[in-house]
């Protein structure tokens, strides 16, 4: 069984980082849902998930390459401080967007914070990370016009409205 574009699949997943560290889960949550073809998940994984027969698990291994790519040092660099808000209580971790040349929105987070400047990476946060994903398919359906038009899904393990 092939993915089937415009479908939504249902899952419950469990992702750990290549030292076991679990990154994200569905474990007692709703389980999560997405529509096939439209950059929801990581193709790879996508893909495999496609293959899957529904109550059915599977555990993937997926190479950075396959899952965030590799880390990039020139994606480290160093900010001034007065580049951020005033009031920002700047601390490692914390999250931001960064507006390119382009107009498109570059996600980044905070490394360290000094006097002299304050340390920010463009990478994923899981770059360089070989993933363990856990799988169970759940479910798979076609997708309503509404959730098409709108990009997501609606209703339980998707967007409610």
């Amino acid at each position: 069984m092939a993915t089937k574009p415009n479908h939504v699949y249902t899952i419950n997943f469990t992702v750990k980082a290549g030292d076991g560290t679990v990154m994200d889960s569905t474990d007692g949550n709703e389980p999560f849902s997405y529509i096939a073809g439209t950059s929801s998940v990581l193709p790879k994984l996508e893909e495999e998930v496609g293959n899957m027969l529904i109550s059915t698990k599977k555990s993937l291994i997926l190479a950075p390459e396959d899952a965030y790519g590799a880390y990039v040092d020139e994606a480290v660099q160093v900010a001034k401080p007065e580049n951020f808000p005033a009031d920002a209580d700047l601390k490692p971790g914390m999250e931001f967007i960064a507006t390119g040349p382009e107009g498109e929105q570059m996600p980044f987070h905070i490394l360290k914070v000094e006097d002299e400047g304050v340390t920010i990476d463009f990478n994923h946060p899981l770059a360089g990370e070989t993933l363990t994903f856990d799988v169970e398919l759940l479910d798979v359906r076609p997708a309503t016009e509404e959730e098409m038009s709108h990009g997501h899904v609606h209703g339980a393990g998707g967007h409610q409205h």
